[in-house]
Protein backbone atom coordinates (compact mmCIF):
# COMPACT_ATOMS: atom_id res chain seq x y z
CA UNK A 1 0.00 0.00 0.00
CA UNK A 2 3.24 2.14 0.41
CA UNK A 3 3.92 2.19 -3.31
CA UNK A 4 0.13 3.14 -4.22
CA UNK A 5 0.30 6.08 -2.52
CA UNK A 6 3.18 8.13 -4.41
CA UNK A 7 1.56 7.21 -7.97
CA UNK A 8 -2.00 8.61 -6.05
CA UNK A 9 -0.04 11.47 -5.16
CA UNK A 10 1.61 12.29 -8.96
CA UNK A 11 -1.49 11.35 -10.68
CA UNK A 12 -3.43 14.68 -8.38
CA UNK A 13 -0.47 16.40 -9.19
CA UNK A 14 -0.63 15.15 -12.78
CA UNK A 15 -4.51 16.42 -12.26
CA UNK A 16 -4.17 20.12 -10.97
CA UNK A 17 -1.86 20.82 -13.88
CA UNK A 18 -4.40 19.74 -16.67
CA UNK A 19 -6.66 21.98 -14.86
CA UNK A 20 -4.68 25.13 -14.97
CA UNK A 21 -4.16 24.67 -18.50
CA UNK A 22 -6.83 26.48 -19.96
CA UNK A 23 -5.85 29.67 -18.45
CA UNK A 24 -3.83 30.61 -21.31
CA UNK A 25 -6.27 29.07 -24.37
CA UNK A 26 -8.59 31.67 -22.67
CA UNK A 27 -5.89 34.48 -23.54
CA UNK A 28 -5.55 33.81 -26.97
CA UNK A 29 -9.59 34.33 -26.89
CA UNK A 30 -9.04 37.68 -25.91
CA UNK A 31 -10.01 40.46 -27.90
CA UNK A 32 -7.13 42.88 -28.71
CA UNK A 33 -7.77 46.68 -28.78
CA UNK A 34 -4.69 48.84 -30.19
CA UNK A 35 -5.56 52.35 -28.91
CA UNK A 36 -3.13 55.62 -29.30
CA UNK A 37 -2.95 58.32 -26.19
CA UNK A 38 -1.43 61.69 -26.31
CA UNK A 39 0.71 63.29 -23.67
CA UNK A 40 0.09 62.18 -20.06
CA UNK A 41 -2.79 60.78 -20.60
CA UNK A 42 -3.25 57.08 -18.33
CA UNK A 43 -3.81 54.30 -21.14
CA UNK A 44 -7.01 51.91 -20.51
CA UNK A 45 -5.99 48.89 -18.24
CA UNK A 46 -6.77 45.33 -20.19
CA UNK A 47 -9.90 43.21 -18.90
CA UNK A 48 -9.87 40.02 -18.60
CA UNK A 49 -11.59 39.48 -22.11
CA UNK A 50 -9.74 42.15 -24.02
CA UNK A 51 -6.01 43.06 -24.43
CA UNK A 52 -4.99 47.07 -24.54
CA UNK A 53 -1.64 47.96 -26.42
CA UNK A 54 -1.54 51.72 -26.04
CA UNK A 55 0.88 53.80 -28.88
CA UNK A 56 2.00 56.99 -26.79
CA UNK A 57 2.20 60.26 -29.19
CA UNK A 58 3.21 63.48 -27.75
CA UNK A 59 0.65 65.99 -27.24
CA UNK A 60 1.16 68.43 -30.08
CA UNK A 61 -0.11 65.62 -32.07
CA UNK A 62 -3.69 65.51 -30.70
CA UNK A 63 -5.24 66.98 -33.04
CA UNK A 64 -3.69 66.90 -36.24
CA UNK A 65 -4.35 64.82 -39.20
CA UNK A 66 -2.84 61.09 -38.97
CA UNK A 67 0.99 60.66 -40.70
CA UNK A 68 0.13 58.39 -43.34
CA UNK A 69 -2.87 60.86 -44.52
CA UNK A 70 -0.80 64.18 -44.46
CA UNK A 71 0.02 65.29 -47.77
CA UNK A 72 3.62 66.24 -48.72
CA UNK A 73 4.90 68.99 -50.92
CA UNK A 74 5.82 72.50 -50.71
CA UNK A 75 5.62 74.54 -47.28
CA UNK A 76 2.97 76.49 -48.54
CA UNK A 77 0.65 73.45 -49.25
CA UNK A 78 1.35 72.01 -45.97
CA UNK A 79 0.99 75.38 -44.05
CA UNK A 80 -2.49 75.77 -42.06
CA UNK A 81 -4.83 78.78 -42.74
CA UNK A 82 -3.83 80.36 -39.75
CA UNK A 83 -0.26 80.97 -40.71
CA UNK A 84 -1.34 82.00 -44.38
CA UNK A 85 -3.74 84.80 -42.89
CA UNK A 86 -0.84 86.36 -40.69
CA UNK A 87 1.05 86.82 -44.00
CA UNK A 88 -1.69 88.88 -45.67
CA UNK A 89 -1.90 90.93 -42.71
CA UNK A 90 1.47 92.71 -44.33
CA UNK A 91 0.81 92.57 -47.99
CA UNK A 92 0.41 96.11 -48.38
CA UNK A 93 1.62 97.86 -45.66
CA UNK A 94 3.79 100.68 -45.75
CA UNK A 95 5.58 102.77 -43.79
CA UNK A 96 7.82 102.31 -40.85
CA UNK A 97 9.04 98.69 -39.74
CA UNK A 98 7.05 97.38 -43.32
CA UNK A 99 9.87 96.24 -45.19
CA UNK A 100 8.84 98.26 -48.10
CA UNK A 101 10.25 100.66 -50.69
CA UNK A 102 7.09 102.84 -50.03
CA UNK A 103 6.47 105.52 -47.20
CA UNK A 104 9.03 106.96 -44.90
CA UNK A 105 11.28 104.42 -43.36
CA UNK A 106 10.23 101.57 -44.92
CA UNK A 107 13.38 99.39 -45.26
CA UNK A 108 13.36 99.35 -41.09
CA UNK A 109 11.52 96.25 -41.53
CA UNK A 110 13.12 94.22 -43.44
CA UNK A 111 16.12 93.08 -41.09
CA UNK A 112 13.20 92.32 -38.53
CA UNK A 113 11.27 90.38 -41.10
CA UNK A 114 14.66 89.20 -42.64
CA UNK A 115 15.31 87.54 -38.71
CA UNK A 116 11.85 86.07 -38.13
CA UNK A 117 12.28 83.83 -41.45
CA UNK A 118 15.39 82.70 -40.31
CA UNK A 119 14.16 81.67 -37.17
CA UNK A 120 10.82 80.27 -38.64
CA UNK A 121 13.14 77.89 -41.04
CA UNK A 122 15.44 76.77 -38.15
CA UNK A 123 12.40 75.95 -36.21
CA UNK A 124 11.14 73.69 -39.30
CA UNK A 125 14.24 72.46 -39.81
CA UNK A 126 14.51 71.08 -36.19
CA UNK A 127 10.82 69.50 -36.17
CA UNK A 128 11.81 67.68 -39.62
CA UNK A 129 14.90 66.13 -38.17
CA UNK A 130 13.73 64.84 -34.67
CA UNK A 131 12.25 61.55 -34.71
CA UNK A 132 8.41 60.68 -33.41
CA UNK A 133 7.93 59.36 -29.85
Amino acid sequence: MSKIQPLIGSAALMAASLVALPAPATAQNAKVSEIIVYGTDPCPRSTDDEIVVCARKPESERFRIPEKLREGGSLQSRQAWAVRARTFETVGRTGIMSCSPVGPAGYTGCADQLIKQAFEERREQVEGETTPR
